[in-house]
Formats: C-alpha cells, structure tokens, sequence
C-alpha cells in the first residue's frame, strides 16, 4: 500500500517509520503530504486487547457498553480508560482498553512530530496469523504475541515460554525472530516454527492488512482532519456542484409552490376529519388548537392518563418484583437517554438472572445482564431496563 505511511512508536518513546525500508524518527513533511493515510503502531504493552459478546441496536449503545463488559478485566477505573471496539461479527466484538493519559501522550508525541493520524493500531494486531496458529515477534528484548484475532500481550523474551504455557496455546506457533543471531535462545515448542527476520518493522509492514482491524481513535479521539489531495480538483467539484444546486433551487421552487397548495387542501381535510371525530369541540377550539394535538389528549384522556413510557413506567414495571423478594438488595439506579440501569446485589449468579427474567416478563420490558462481578458477600450485578422496540 505505497499511499500508506506507517509510523511505529517504541515502548521506550522512539520513533521509526517505513518506507520501503526502515528509517528512524519521524516521517519528512513532503511524505506525509504525499500520504493519503497515517498508520501508528503503538506498543502493546499498553493496551488490553480482548473480544467480548455484546447486543447492541448501534455504535453508541454499544461503546457505552463496553466498559461494564471488560470491567472484571481491567486495574484501572473506566473513567480514565479509553475502549475502542471492532465492527460486531457473529454478536461478537474485539475491544481495545488504554489509559486516556498515555493516549494523549501518543498524540502530543505525534503532533510534535506534525504527524496527524488516521489509525492508531496495537501493534500486536499488526502480526499475522495463519489459521489456527498462533504468531510471536521477537524485537530486541521485547516480545509480542498474538493468540488469536482478539487475543494478544507483550511482554520480556525471557518471559515468553511462561506465558505461552498458561496460556495453552499448544505447538501451534509461529515464531519471528528479528534479534541478532547472537541473541540468547528462547525455549519454545519443539514443533514451533522459527523464522529470523532481518527488520521487524519492515516485517510488521509487510502484514498489516489493507483495512484495520480496530481503531484506537474512536470517540472523542477521534481523528478531525481530514487529507485533501488535488485542491484544484476539489474547487471545480465545488463549482459543479454549485451548479447543480442552482439548477436545483430553480426546480424546488416550482415543487414549493404546488406543495403549499397541496398543503392548503390537506389542513383543510385535517379539520374537517377532527370536526366529525370530535362532536363536541366546538369551531372557535378547532381553529385556534393543533387537531392532533386534541385527537392526542382524547386518547390519553380515554387511556386514564397511564404513564406508557419513561422513567415512572420503567419504574412501575420493575417495583413490584423488587419488593416482592428480601433477597437481594438495590445498590444505586442510574436513568439515562431512556435506559434505567440498577445495581443489584445477589446471593449468586442465578438469582440475578432470575431478578433479570422476572423483570422482562413485564409487558413491554427488556432486561439484560451487563455485569455480573463475585464479592465475598455474593455478587454485584447490574440489570439493563429499557422498553421493547415498538
């Protein structure tokens, strides 16, 4: 991909980048000009890589979720975590976690350097993987590893053989070493493959696939520029379609027109429809209210004024199932954009799954389980409340 540059930070706060071959510092600014994207791995030894299952009706709702779904994974509190997540794929997810500071701190690196970019990637996520096989980077004395598509960690090369064992990975592995050929032996499967490399950015290049697999700048770091090649060719698009929006104007006008008038007609039907469906308002009330409006305080007026949705009606459903059990304790209610999240705390796992199918046989109500994590007392849990898509 030669309209690519790709930038490598060092977990010791250098700097390298490839172009053909491996140069050290920053890019030069004709380059990066040149660049249609900015790649930068950055060290693994920072960042959680993980894959969970999470249902969410879109983007926003799932990252809010996230947090509460790697929470029993992290050491960190969320609030000073950055998640970024994969597209979802068969209800799954890969999640990346990094501290806000040492991602400001990349960024700060980066513009110092006036390198804006457009991916910012583990570089764990970078090795390949062949099948089943798990692949492993041996640089100087650091090593990366990853399991898996979602699975990956860094850590010293003397280390390595530990965490490969406890992580039962087998003899299915792909080992490349770009140490020097002096370097101390690393103990692995007798049955893993080993291959030296003569430059491990060079190696990284070669492997790192067209299209991301997952973007550290999500969310509020989420790149705002954006590259702008052949600025002449951008003006004579914006000059064409200037036309096209005139051209436009002058058909939408002609459209306006007929459409006022057509509006006209309806308004008048609208009233006479009300008229006939409210006998007892009289002319004065009609001319003066939105007739859907009083069709809508009808309804609820026949409806008994029930409170059909919102934070009472969630809260109706759920209140007789809280108080018909001494079992488990509320720990804190959270109502947010329609989403009414309790703390629970339980005996054990069933009984919150059991509070959770007691509350979604509540008509209209959907529950679901986003944490569940052991204390000494039992469990702590959290249930999702929210009201069925119509």
């Amino acid at each position: 991909m030669t309209d690519r540059v790709l930038v490598r930070l060092a977990a010791d706060g250098g700097m390298s980048w490839f172009d053909g071959r491996t140069r050290p510092g920053a890019p030069p600014a004709a380059r990066l000009a040149r660049a249609r994207v900015v790649w930068v791995l950055v060290p693994s030894e920072d960042v959680l890589v993980t894959q969970v299952r999470l249902s969410a009706r879109n983007r926003s709702q799932l990252l809010k979720a996230l947090p509460y779904a790697v929470e029993d994974q992290l050491l960190d509190p969320v609030e000073d975590l950055h998640f970024a997540a994969s597209e979802v794929e068969n209800g799954s997810v890969g999640v990346a976690a990094v501290a806000k500071s040492t991602l400001r701190g990349w960024l700060e690196q980066l513009e110092a350097a006036a390198i804006r970019a457009d991916v910012l990637l583990p570089e764990s996520l970078a090795l390949p993987l062949a099948g089943s096989r798990a692949a492993a980077l041996l640089d100087a004395d650091r090593a990366i590893a990853r399991l898996g598509p979602w699975s990956a960690f860094a850590c010293g090369t003397d280390e390595l053989p530990g965490f490969l064992s406890r992580a039962a990975t087998g003899d299915a592995l792909d080992v490349h070493d770009a140490r020097p050929a002096t370097a101390v032996r690393v103990e692995l499967p007798a049955t893993a493959t080993h291959s030296r490399i003569d430059d491990a950015l060079a190696f990284l290049a070669r492997a790192c696939p067209t299209q991301a697999p997952l973007n550290l700048l999500q969310g509020e770091f989420a790149p705002r520029h954006q590259h702008a090649r052949g600025g002449r060719l951008w003006r004579i698009a914006a000059l064409l379609a200037g036309v096209v929006v005139a051209l436009g104007l002058i058909l939408r006008g002609a459209e306006v027109l007929q459409l006022s008038r057509d509006a006209g007609r309806i308004e008048t039907a609208i009233a006479d429809t009300a008229r006939k469906a409210l006998p007892g308002v009289d002319a004065a009330t009609l001319a003066r209210s939105d007739p859907e409006q009083l069709l809508r305080e009808r309804v609820q007026g026949l409806g008994g004024g029930a409170q059909t949705e919102g934070l009472l009606h969630l809260l109706g459903a759920i209140a007789p199932v809280l108080g018909s059990t001494t079992r488990v304790q509320t720990r804190g209610i959270e109502y947010r954009n329609g989403i009414l999240e309790i703390g629970l705390r339980a005996p054990d796992v069933a009984t919150l799954d059991a509070m959770r199918e007691r509350f979604a046989a509540a008509p209209g109500i959907e529950a679901q389980v986003t944490a569940a994590n052991a204390i000494e007392a039992g469990i702590d849990g959290r249930i999702r409340i929210a009201q069925e898509a119509p």
